[in-house]
């Protein structure tokens, strides 16, 4: 693997690097840990990242929410309890 140098700035408040040509990510964020070494890692974060479950959401049926919605409305018999 190949390495170069590159120029640490601020911008605004918060510390960037300008990324070579070379290094350059397909994304628009990235995830950023340090390892055990102290080094710095960047992994890019796919835009579908964590849409899994609005997909599963949007496969229920429209009347899904209806039904649901009618169940919410229903009101309770009210409960006999004792006095405090």
């Amino acid at each position: 693997m190949s390495s170069v140098m590159s120029r640490v700035f601020m911008n605004g408040n918060s510390q960037a690097v300008r990324i070579p040509q070379e290094f350059r990510l397909n994304a628009q964020r990235v995830e950023i840990h340090r390892n055990a070494d102290g080094d710095l890692v960047l992994h890019p974060v796919t835009t579908d990242r964590g849409t899994a479950l609005l997909d599963a959401l949007n496969a229920f049926d429209p009347q899904f929410g209806d039904l649901l919605d009618a169940l919410y409305r229903e009101q309770l018999p009210m409960q006999d309890r004792e006095p405090l």
